[in-house]
């Protein structure tokens, strides 16, 4: 039986993979939501539009996702950072207060993977509790 602490770390582990490539991919199509609302009007412009912004941002979580799946100790305080980043975003654009809690809740979250990946991120995982 694996320990509680090892568990945990597979949870964050495979949620921190799959949510940020979900939304990734969902940036080129916008099934879940239309993302250049949260957007920063001064960053969509950047890009040239909110549109062509949200998909350099898809790729970026993408690839981010597909790190923490390989290298959690690198892609995990990557992926904090990039949250981190959102809130700022949401900050600034002075709406969805709500959605910038939640992201330093998934934040804090990243940054528990990563302390967990410290420990078990090796190719025979320990089984003790950190």
């Amino acid at each position: 039986m694996h320990s509680p602490a090892f568990q945990a770390y597979q949870i964050l582990h495979w949620g921190f993979v799959v949510a940020p490539v979900i939304a990734g991919i969902d940036k080129f199509f916008n099934k879940l939501t239309d993302w250049s609302m949260y957007l920063w009007a001064p960053l969509g412009k950047i890009a040239g539009s909110p549109g062509n912004f949200m998909r350099i941002v898809g790729v970026i979580e993408i690839v981010a996702g597909c790190l923490v799946a390989f290298k959690p100790k690198i892609g995990a305080p990557i992926v904090a950072a990039w949250l981190l980043g959102i809130i700022v975003n949401l900050l600034l654009l002075g709406s969805y207060f709500d959605i910038a809690l939640r992201d330093l809740g998934l934040c804090l979250g990243a940054l528990a993977l990563f302390r967990l990946a410290m420990h078990f991120d090796h190719k025979q995982p320990r089984e003790t509790v950190v």
